[in-house]
């Protein structure tokens, strides 16, 4: 089959079946193409909610797909390469985040969205890359201990100095490999471009960026912006959809090692065959799993988030 034959399978499957289909800005510009919703992985669980459909595919990693089950505990969320995790999501489990809290008892504890659905159980608050600082400037009390990705939290702290944070050893292994240097070298090979980060970056690669943001933030800059040029500090693939997203501007990576393995797991064949029945993996959760992880999300969206 070609990618085109596969595509249009999958798209007659959808209907047929009554299938929806997200898919994280990291996947792969086919996938991105049959998908009904794309997006960050929070923006996608709410879209979920929302879509009519009882089957939902999440192409991405699984920390996604638990958090579109948290959303839409009543219909069947599909994870469509069982063997797409998260390195972040998994640094820490329960034990370990229990073992802080009994260390830093006056402190609240935010869990990124990029955490699994066992770590939210055990958190006050959820935040997003976009969402983090509103949230935490909007909480009670002034001692935060932010899980588990230091830098999003350290760039967050900059933000609220009013604050007092704790960090652990955390984040992702492929934003925090970026050096400095990279910035040097991007920046003298395209002197015109602006650099727009993600704050999983490391402090001294966001320092110096034109723009720090979320992924979709990342996008969107990029789209609205009069400027033709940009370096695009997150996955690579991102770099990718901004060029078929707007033909006239030109976008190059930060670093040729902004590639994500996970995200590149799910392949356009593993949608066809999660649509045909025969592939990916049903998320299932626990009913205390389901009812004490909602709690911090839904404190996330109390506060606005």
């Amino acid at each position: 089959m070609t990618i085109k034959e596969v595509q249009d399978e999958i798209l007659r499957l959808k209907q047929e079946k009554d299938i929806c289909i997200l898919a994280h800005s990291y996947e792969a510009r086919e996938i991105l193409e049959i998908a009904d919703f794309t997006g960050d992985s929070y923006a996608l669980s709410k879209m979920a909610a929302k879509a009519p459909n009882r089957t939902v595919i999440m192409c991405g990693v699984r920390f996604m797909a638990e958090t579109v089950k948290l959303l839409s505990p009543e219909k069947t969320v599909i994870l469509s390469s069982p063997v797409a995790g998260c390195p972040m999501a998994e640094q820490f489990d329960v034990s370990k985040i229990r073992q802080l809290k009994e260390q830093f008892p006056d402190h609240k504890v935010v869990a990124y969205i990029n955490t699994t659905t066992a770590l939210k159980t055990v958190c006050d608050v959820c935040v997003t890359s976009s969402s983090a600082v509103e949230i935490v400037r909007k909480m009670d009390g002034d001692r935060i201990l932010f899980i588990p990705d230091c830098n999003l939290g350290s760039y967050v702290a900059k933000q609220i100095p009013e604050k007092r944070f704790q960090f652990v050893e955390g984040g992702c292994p492929v934003h925090a490999a970026v050096k400095p240097s990279a910035v040097e070298e991007a920046r003298r090979l395209h002197p015109d471009a602006e650099l727009l980060v993600h704050p999983e970056c490391v402090p001294a690669v966001t320092e110096q960026a034109d723009y720090v943001g979320s992924t979709s933030g990342i996008m969107n800059y990029a789209m609205n912006s009069d400027k033709k040029e940009f370096i695009i500090g997150t996955e690579n693939s991102i770099a990718e959809h901004l060029q078929y997203l707007c033909p006239d501007k030109r976008f190059y990576c930060l670093s040729k090692s902004l590639i994500c393995e996970n995200m590149k797991a799910t392949t356009l064949m593993d949608v066809l065959h999660c649509c045909q029945g025969t592939g990916g993996e049903v998320i299932e959760l626990d009913q205390d799993t389901l009812t004490n992880a909602r709690k911090c999300i839904d404190e996330m969206i109390r506060l606005g988030g």
